[in-house]
């Protein structure tokens, strides 16, 4: 792997330059950057949450601990506070790797010392532990300071490439032993989110979300976490999952179909028809990412792309031009096409400006720059509540309810790849170590 030391160190110089012009935008001469306090899961009992940093501090120090310290001050060095731990009940997870020592100034100490004389904000969930240190009021997650330090985080440092780029080698570990299995049979929905942990050896507390692994109608539930305990007889799995390295998230989604289903002129063999065109319209999509160009207007290309397999397959009626204009993709295809990716899922500095009120769940806004990381993700699904209210509109009269009912028992399609735009095109980390999307298995 390529020095991750060195990579880090100058991450780190460009990080404190980000901290020095936001804070000098904010009024601010330091910063407190707090790790975060564990949450319990219900106050009727003494169990807690593992805890996930605050992203913030996961940018300095690739620590999974609560209450460690960063303090930033414009001219010195940064401060990394890393307590002991004494606890006896838990011990907390050592580091992926302790490089970043090396470039912070640590001190293995209770509590930051808090720079005097000086306009001192405070970053973190735990509003109470900022007012123990003595900051309070509105030099609390200053909205212009958080604002200006969610803007540097759009582009990332050759570092955080190179972590991405690792989540996304490490993901595809679980991908393949979940389809390995899928194909086998004999497993079910939870079997399947189990072989995905082992592949990639992170528990599901490291996971950067919920598996979302889902056969069959359940293709349907955008965000299937439920996961069935019985063998599984479906015929299609839609596998959602990710993984963690150093913070830094994948976020991949790949969808098949059981070949023995995809022949012939049965329902299966459509279904299987319609995963290999989106395949092929999703790589489409990646191809069309360039500088310039607003995310908004590749989501609006989505949809016409979109509208033309629901018309191949037969399963809309009209032109491809009315079935977009009249929004009858947006039944079958309800979310944003992607959106910013990071030290977690869904970062942050690429929605700053509102969506149109017809892309209501569009999660990226911006206008398309180098250095920005975010997924490419259209979907096609058979959610009974959306097509019911569009059963009843006017425009329903273009759809093929019989096919729909045909193809209903498969769920849904999504496929995602995560990409990094460059001045020309983009490196796709996902196809890298993923190199097909979906199709019959």
């Amino acid at each position: 792997m390529t020095d991750m030391q060195s990579l880090y160190r100058d991450h780190v110089a460009i990080v404190e330059a980000r901290y020095a012009s936001a804070l000098a935008e904010a009024g601010f001469d330091a910063v407190i950057v707090h790790s975060g306090t564990p949450k319990k899961r219900t106050e009727f009992d003494d169990q807690f949450f593992p805890l996930r940093p605050t992203p913030e501090f996961h940018l300095w120090a690739p620590l999974m601990e609560p209450d460690c310290f960063v303090v930033f001050e414009t001219g010195k060095q940064t401060v990394l506070v890393w307590p002991e731990n004494t606890s006896f009940w838990e011990r907390p997870a050592p580091p992926e790797a302790t490089y970043f020592t090396t470039a912070l100034d640590v001190r293995r100490v209770e509590a930051p010392e808090i720079p005097s004389k000086k306009r001192v904000a405070w970053i973190g969930e735990d509003v109470a532990r900022a007012g123990k240190l003595g900051i309070e009021g509105d030099h609390v997650n200053p909205p212009k300071l958080v604002a200006a330090l969610d803007r540097g985080r759009v582009r990332k440092t050759p570092y955080e490439i190179q972590c991405l780029a690792e989540a996304n080698r490490i993901a595809a570990l679980g991908h393949r032993a979940v389809l390995a299995a899928f194909e086998g049979g004999g497993r079910s929905e939870l079997e399947l989110h189990l072989a995905f942990l082992q592949a990639t050896r992170q528990d599901d507390q490291e996971t950067p979300y919920k598996n979302i692994v889902a056969t069959g109608r359940n293709g349907a539930v955008l965000h299937h976490v439920s996961y069935g305990r019985d063998e599984t007889r479906a015929a299609s799995l839609l596998l959602d999952a990710g993984a963690t390295y150093m913070g830094y998230c994948s976020d991949i989604t790949r969808t098949w179909v059981k070949a023995k289903a995809g022949t012939g002129g049965s329902a299966g063999g459509t279904f299987a028809g319609i995963v290999t065109a989106f395949e092929a319209m999703q790589q489409r999509l990646v191809a069309k990412v360039a500088v310039g160009m607003p995310y908004e207007a590749l989501h609006d290309e989505s949809h016409r792309q979109v509208s033309a397999i629901l018309k191949e397959a037969g399963l809309a009626r009209g032109s491809i031009e009315e079935i977009d204009q009249k929004g009858v993709s947006r039944a079958f295809f309800p979310h944003g096409l992607g959106h910013s990716l990071g030290l977690v899922t869904h970062d942050v500095g690429c929605a700053s400006v509102k969506p149109r009120p017809d892309n209501p769940f569009l999660r990226n806004t911006e206008v398309i720059a180098e250095g920005q990381v975010f997924t490419i993700e259209p979907g096609l699904y058979f959610i009974d509540g959306l097509l019911a209210a569009l059963r009843d509109e006017p425009e329903g009269k273009m759809v093929d309810w019989n096919l729909v009912e045909a193809l209903a028992p498969f769920g849904g399609i999504r496929i995602e790849d995560d990409v990094l735009v460059l001045d020309r095109g983009v490196r796709n980390f996902t196809r890298e170590v993923l190199p097909t999307g979906g199709a019959a298995v």
